[in-house]
């Protein structure tokens, strides 16, 4: 489908973004299934928990433009996890599998976290004051999960490295 104008173009944007949460949703539940650390389950659960929440936020976007969300490809999730279970695969060593689960969650999160910010920045400029705070909303909520993700590595590294090379 052509695009013509920029209001087109949001709105092409904002259907991709909706369309991902959708399949995040997804992902994110597929994700927990497979962690076997209850600790990154708990997180991979509450993050699927919020992208259904995140699902509402942005049809209010869509009452607030007078628009509805158009049909798009969502190939890139598809890919997405096409790659990550053939990685996965590959990798034998539990606490690995566990690191590239929380990392591979990471990823995704940080692809949607620019949809954001490309679409925040429309939002304003267009004039759209109201979905531009509620896709910051959503926004805040997507960094939140990131900031918790890397603590999570983070402390499952730290305590890798500290059973190998324990302080006396």
């Amino acid at each position: 489908m052509p695009i013509n104008n920029p209001k087109e173009l949001f709105v092409r944007m904002l259907s991709d973004l909706r369309r991902g949460a959708e399949g995040s949703t997804k992902i994110y539940q597929e994700l927990s299934k497979i962690a076997e650390d209850p600790d990154v389950k708990e997180a991979l659960d509450a993050r699927a928990y919020v992208s259904k929440n995140v699902l509402g936020n942005l049809d209010e976007c869509f009452k607030l433009i007078g628009q509805k969300p158009v049909e798009t490809s969502g190939r890139i999730q598809e890919i997405f996890m096409e790659d990550f279970r053939r990685e996965l695969n590959e990798i034998q060593n539990p606490i690995a599998r566990r690191l590239f689960v929380l990392v591979k969650a990471a990823h995704l999160t940080h692809l949607r976290i620019a949809e954001y910010v490309a679409l925040i920045a429309m939002a304003d400029v267009t004039g759209h004051y109201g979905v531009g705070v509620l896709l910051e909303s959503a926004l805040a909520d997507k960094l939140a999960f990131v900031e918790r993700t890397r603590r999570l590595i983070r402390q499952r590294i730290e305590a890798k490295v500290a059973a190998l090379f324990p302080l006396e």
